[in-house]
């Protein structure tokens, strides 16, 4: 099977990240890479052997050589590039969330369905080993009717920039968009939507929080205008509903992690964006009227699947999926779909906050203003 020609846009800490990832990925074949910062783009490129450089993304979109390009910029650049990139006849790969709007990742979609090319969004915790075996467990039927779900996500002092990591980009609504929810509560809302069927949101209420302290030339350096805690709660089609609190920085020693809840039994996730840290997972049930806590063996569970599947490797990460799926080797999972459903949540919370009010879907969807920013 032929290997899968890719040019990354963006060369950055996310496209650094990208490419080295993509290096250890079988029929992945980087060709050439994009950035407005030539020089870093070059150094890049020389680094890790890619043949080709270019300063103008449209420029590399008029090659007929590439069949997919990965989008590693800021939020608010997420949509034209896009946009252009499918009308140019490429596959796209985005980092999350899929934009710095609602209004510009349904253009995104749209734009997909329009051209006929994959769009695939960043959401690698959907393809965590908890995950699937959460994923396992429900389509086994053993949570039984679904009905609740709490998305969590903890950091206890680590804003970008103002706690030493990452740039000002991060925490300014012109680049971003937002903040403690694109960054981090994007992951924990894809999850369980992902596990819940991504149903269709009815009702979202919720309230935006900066109120710790932080040094007052990293505040000014910064420009932080974005939350640094969010709290919301979302009622869906059909009576579920979501809690949701994603911190970047909060007085507090932790957080449980997230849930998801049914008729017959729960699952206690992780709050973790990664399996590299320390894992929560737990399945809770009812047998022979005891009240049961199960532990599960998560990595053992992941062998066995990897032992059973035709390829292996197509489910093991965000980015091995995206190769799968262009190879021909796996369907995509709807990362485009769940992540615009992810964007809804989000900006009903922000619509929400300033409004003082609970807001429905469609009112969230009509007050969406484009954040993105001209190419």
């Amino acid at each position: 099977m032929s290997s899968v020609r890719l040019a990354i846009i963006g060369t950055g800490q996310i496209g650094k990240m990208h490419i080295a990832n993509y290096k250890a990925i079988p029929g992945a074949e980087i060709v050439a890479v994009c950035d407005v910062n030539v020089a870093e783009a070059e150094r890049v490129a020389a680094e890790h052997g890619i043949p080709s450089t270019y300063a103008d993304f449209r420029e590399m979109l008029k090659r007929d050589d590439v069949d997919a390009v990965d989008v590693c910029l800021h939020n608010n650049y997420h949509e034209p590039v896009t946009v252009a990139a499918l009308n140019a006849g490429k596959h796209v790969y985005c980092e999350k969330p899929i934009a710095g709007a609602y209004a510009d990742g349904a253009r995104m979609v749209e734009a997909a369905r329009g051209t006929g090319r994959m769009l695939h969004i960043q959401l690698n915790r959907l393809f965590s080993i908890e995950t699937a075996t959460a994923k396992e467990l429900i389509d086994a039927g053993k949570l039984g009717k679904l009905f609740h779900a709490r998305s969590a996500g903890f950091r206890r002092r680590n804003r970008p920039f103002v706690d030493g990591y990452g740039t000002p980009a991060f925490t300014r609504k012109e680049t971003a968009g937002g903040g403690a929810l694109f960054d981090m509560g994007v992951y924990h809302i894809s999850q369980l939507l992902y596990l819940l069927g991504n149903p269709q949101v009815s009702r979202i209420s919720g309230q935006l929080y900066q109120e710790m302290a932080m040094a007052e030339e990293r505040r000014s350096a910064s420009g932080f205008d974005v939350e640094e805690f969010a709290a919301g709660f979302v009622k869906f089609e059909g009576g579920i509903t979501m809690d949701i609190a994603e911190s970047w920085a909060i007085h507090l020693g932790g957080f449980e992690g997230g849930a998801i809840v049914g008729s017959e039994g729960g699952i206690r996730l992780s709050g973790a964006v990664s399996d590299a840290e320390p894992n929560r997972f737990a399945f809770h049930t009812a047998i022979a009227d005891l009240d049961m806590d199960c532990s599960v063996n998560l990595e053992l569970a992941h062998v066995r699947r990897r032992r059973l599947a035709e390829y292996p490797d197509a489910y093991e990460s965000s980015q091995h999926h995206w190769i799968a799926a262009l190879r021909g080797q796996v369907p995509l999972l709807p990362t485009a779909e769940i992540a615009l459903n992810t964007m809804l949540v989000s900006e009903g919370i922000y619509l929400s906050h300033e409004r003082g009010k609970e807001v429905t879907a469609e009112e969230t969807i009509a007050g969406s203003v484009s954040r993105s920013v001209p190419l």
